[in-house]
């Protein structure tokens, strides 16, 4: 019953982005509508292969995707340090409840001026507003984790005389994994957003950079297709790194070491 369902919503859901792109294609053909405003689905797809053939887009896409990991990679480094820490030390566990607190609720954005005044306007910056971003949502879940695995897990690995790190690895973070990549995902949608958002801040002022530079460029030249070409980019690297990336690790992680796990 539930591959059935599941079926039938991805059908739904596809009916809706067919009728979309159809009310789209109308409007813009039958429409009246100025192609300043809304270009037609043969000039985006026109502008979209020409920026892919002259190189252009490809390389925003490379340094977008090469600046996201980085930060990324830092972030969660940082935040399995702190969450590591917080189940051996009680002050550790405060100090990270105290930066969470502060810093989970704080738009990366919000810090951007602070930010360039202690980075500049390189990649520095951009990677520092993604560590903002994807910290806290990976170690508030890290944390969380953690206390969840059941005291009998750890009775067990002491009873097999497992040292620090099998106790860490194989006990710890594959009774958290769960809770690992949905921090992870929820990281990467805040730091998607924020990238974007900072290359667009950073393009005004003379950096080049990633896809968010690309859009500011079509902004300025008022080249809407070429909009709607970044626009459209950014979901779709967005829906295959959270929609089908996360699915296959979880499917070759977490339902392999936990076969109870939905």
């Amino acid at each position: 019953m539930k591959s059935k369902t599941s079926k039938k919503e991805k059908w739904i859901m596809g009916f809706w982005v067919v009728f979309f792109l159809a009310l789209w294609q109308i409007s813009a053909t039958w429409g009246g509508v100025s192609s300043l405003v809304l270009p037609s689905l043969g000039e985006v797809g026109v502008t979209l292969v020409d920026s892919l053939l002259n190189g252009d887009l490809l390389y925003q896409i490379y340094y977008s995707l090469k600046v996201i990991v980085m930060g990324m990679v830092i972030a969660t480094l940082l935040a399995l340090v702190l969450s590591l820490a917080a189940q051996r030390y009680l002050l550790i566990a405060g100090l990270g409840k105290v930066l969470a607190l502060v810093g989970h609720p704080l738009p990366a954005l919000a810090l951007l001026p602070l930010i360039i005044v202690w980075f500049g306007t390189g990649d520095a910056s951009i990677i520092a507003i993604i560590v903002h971003s994807a910290l806290w949502p990976i170690m508030i879940n890290l944390t969380e984790g953690f206390s969840a695995v059941p005291p009998i897990y750890l009775e067990i690995g002491r009873n097999m005389e497992l040292n620090s790190w099998a106790m860490t690895w194989e006990i710890r973070m594959k009774s958290a994994l769960g809770y690992f990549i949905s921090g992870l995902r929820i990281a990467f949608a805040r730091s998607w957003r924020a990238l974007i958002g900072a290359e667009m801040v950073f393009g005004a002022i003379g950096l080049k950079g990633g896809i968010g530079w690309y859009i500011f460029k079509q902004r300025t030249f008022m080249n809407t297709s070429g909009l709607f070409v970044g626009i459209l980019v950014v979901i779709a690297i967005g829906f295959l790194v959270e929609t089908i990336m996360f699915r296959w690790w979880e499917r070759k992680t977490v339902r392999k070491w936990n076969p109870t796990a939905q």
